[in-house]
């Protein structure tokens, strides 16, 4: 894994020690090497930051020129089935990476044709020296990062924010409204924006070209979830769901088989859920020797799935590693995180996934996760119930639902789950369901939907159901246009899936994988986000994924050949922390500080709202979600400085090529 970098044009020339100087806040992402490659007559700069995977010898190193000389390239990812593309090539050949293979298969093909036969996770940059042409491309789901813009004519990209500030001119970079509206309501910030005016995130699935006068042109895609869905629904799947299934497991096998290309030694993260216990079982299938799995717990049961992930890597026969954490360890990643998340994000499970990868990348330097299989599989109780919740309100009068919608806010969060553990202790059965309390505030902010798109934003909605009331510069809200249309006949659940394909998948969990791991130096691989495993999904009928109460049906018929229903069949926990009692305890000083009225309103929020809210989360009301997401903003901002200088990461250090 890699971060790249690269600057075009613009009236100001960058000098070779500023160039250097934003390839270095990559360092993180590519410890190992650095390179740069420029065309001083035409003002380009490519720099490139190495994280050793495949072929350590310098013919891997990179910026990277093809054969001819015609392209140069840099480059962040692996494309797993590129030996396969490299058996279809002309040689001679350099050595064995697959940025080699890459080169020539777009000399050969041209590049939207080579990532078209493309299986992996990437994003690069493409320099035709020919026709001075510059094209930047994104994986299909999103799972490499590419930023890109123009600032006052010159163009920059970049894997992260940091480089970009480096090479901004100064006071350029400005907080885009519309970004942050979105920001405040889903604890991220979906792409094509940024967090920055003038700035954009590339489209999973995208290529966008840049002109001689370094104008990035309208993207275009050579991969659409949408499409494929449409696809999917034109063309389904022939068998029946025994044939389905075995179809799944040569897809899942070979997604994990070809994901443990390497040259460096590799693991797995394992918390113990459907997702990553099934890419475990699978890569003990294919590995010969006990696979290295890594799992974190917390002493709080609530938040604890390190017993889950031990009693899976038991019956597997894994070589386990597990570390106990106090709340304490986890507190002192706070101060790092608008670092490592490098844009606002709030999604508190990349504390715990920082900890995990950190312990991983004391063994190995890459290592297979679990991600994908809940936006692919129907796996998010959300899908479960959403349906049939909205089969109930959308019968009720809305003056009814707005009643009922206040009667259920009205008990605390927390009285709602002692009211559940009261019912368990009299009742003859024990009801099964997590976070009670969280669940039901949430259905009543759902009962506020009149339409099944309000109802699904409402749902979406993880922070601010009304951004723009924070903002003291109203303008229209921008959520609608994330969403975008949808095939025509989608029910809500499946439209909810695409969705969240589109969206929250690459901008929430994929980004905080990625800005996680990367922190540590540690190369993350997905094989549940391999594109042929969405293009096949898309083929199967919605009770293959979500049949008789039960979630992920047709992958958990796969793992229940490796492992007992036991160890399987429990509550989905998530990775989470004890965010409110956090916010309420040892992070009370902090937050407070960071919700001061002034510096809120230079932030170009209204405190009120605000302060209202937080004093309601210190009486016990679980307003967590919302408050964490403007702590998030405000300590992204407090750590910007003038220069946008990021403040080191522990252990940052670069190797020069030579």
């Amino acid at each position: 894994m890699c971060g790249i970098v690269g600057s075009w044009g613009g009236r100001e020339v960058v000098s070779a020690e500023r160039f250097d100087a934003a390839l270095a806040t990559l360092a993180h992402r590519g410890p190992d090497a650095r390179g740069v490659w420029s065309d001083q007559e035409r003002g380009l700069h490519l720099g490139h930051t190495r994280l050793s995977i495949l072929d350590l010898s310098a013919a891997g190193a990179q910026p990277m020129r093809s054969r001819s000389g015609r392209y140069v390239v840099v480059y962040n990812g692996e494309v797993y089935n590129h030996q396969d593309l490299r058996d279809e090539l002309p040689g001679p050949w350099r050595g064995h990476s697959d940025t080699e293979t890459l080169l020539a298969a777009i000399e050969a093909w041209g590049l939207e044709k080579t990532l078209q036969r493309c299986v992996g996770m990437f994003a690069l940059a493409l320099w035709d020296r020919h026709e001075g042409r510059l094209q930047l491309a994104r994986d299909r789901v999103g799972i490499k990062p590419l930023f890109y813009g123009s600032l006052r004519g010159r163009f920059v990209f970049a894997s992260e924010l940091k480089p970009i500030r480096r090479l901004a001119p100064a006071g350029e970079l400005r907080v885009d409204p519309e970004a942050l509206s979105l920001f405040l309501r889903f604890g991220f910030v979906p792409a094509p924006w940024s967090i920055y005016a003038g700035l954009k995130k590339l489209l999973p699935g995208s290529i966008v070209s840049v002109n001689s006068r370094g104008e990035p042109q309208e993207p275009q895609r050579y991969w659409s979830a949408s499409e494929v869905v449409e696809r999917g629904r034109a063309a389904p799947f022939a068998g029946d769901l025994r044939a389905a299934g075995e179809e799944l497991e040569r897809l899942m096998r070979d997604a994990v088989a070809i994901r443990t290309l390497s040259d460096v030694p590799l693991g797995a993260l394992l918390s113990g859920g459907v997702d990553s216990s099934l890419v475990v079982a699978l890569l003990q299938q294919v590995s010969s020797r006990p696979v290295r799995t890594f799992s974190i717990g917390f002493k709080d049961a609530a938040y604890n799935e390190a017993e889950h992930a031990k009693r899976v890597a038991q019956h597997l026969g894994t070589d386990h590693t597990e570390l106990y954490l106090s709340s304490a360890d986890a507190l002192e990643t706070i101060p790092l995180l608008p670092q490592i998340a490098d844009e606002p994000f709030a999604d508190s499970s990349l504390i715990p996934t920082l900890l995990v990868s950190r312990l991983a990348r004391q063994h190995v330097k890459v290592a297979l996760t679990g991600d994908g299989g809940d936006e692919v599989w129907a796996g998010y109780d959300r899908y479960l119930w959403g349906e049939r919740v909205w089969r109930v309100l959308r019968g009720v009068p809305s003056p009814l639902r707005r009643l009922g919608a206040r009667a259920l806010a009205l008990p605390s969060a927390a009285h709602w789950d002692g009211a559940l553990r009261h019912a368990r202790r009299v009742l003859p059965w024990s009801p099964n369901v997590q976070q009670l309390g969280h669940k039901v505030h949430k259905l009543a902010n759902l009962a506020h939907a009149g339409t099944p798109d309000d109802f699904h934003l409402a749902l979406a909605s993880l922070g601010w159901q009304d951004p723009q009331s924070l903002l003291l510069e109203r303008r229209e809200d921008p959520a609608r246009r994330v969403f975008g249309p949808a095939p025509e006949g989608l029910g809500l659940v499946e439209r909810m899936q695409l969705r969240d394909l589109q969206m929250g998948f690459p901008d929430d969990m994929l980004t905080k994988v990625d800005r996680a791991s990367m922190a540590v130096s540690l190369e993350a691989r997905v094989p549940l986000a391999d594109h042929r495993l969405f293009e096949f999904a898309a083929t199967l009928p919605q009770r293959a994924k979500l049949r008789a109460g039960t979630t992920k049906w047709l992958p958990r018929q796969l793992l229940y050949r490796f492992l007992d229903r036991t160890l399987i069949d429990r509550p989905k926990m998530g990775f989470g922390i004890p965010l409110l009692d956090w916010l309420r305890g040892p992070l009370r000083d902090w937050s407070t500080d960071l919700l001061d009225s002034q510096l809120l309103q230079e932030a170009g929020l209204r405190p009120e709202p605000i302060e209202g809210a937080h004093a309601q989360l210190l009486k016990g009301r679980p307003f967590h979600p919302q408050i964490w997401t403007i702590l998030a903003y405000t300590s992204w901002l407090r750590a910007q400085n003038d220069k946008g200088q990021p403040t080191p990461m522990p252990g940052e250090q670069l190797t020069h090529e030579a």
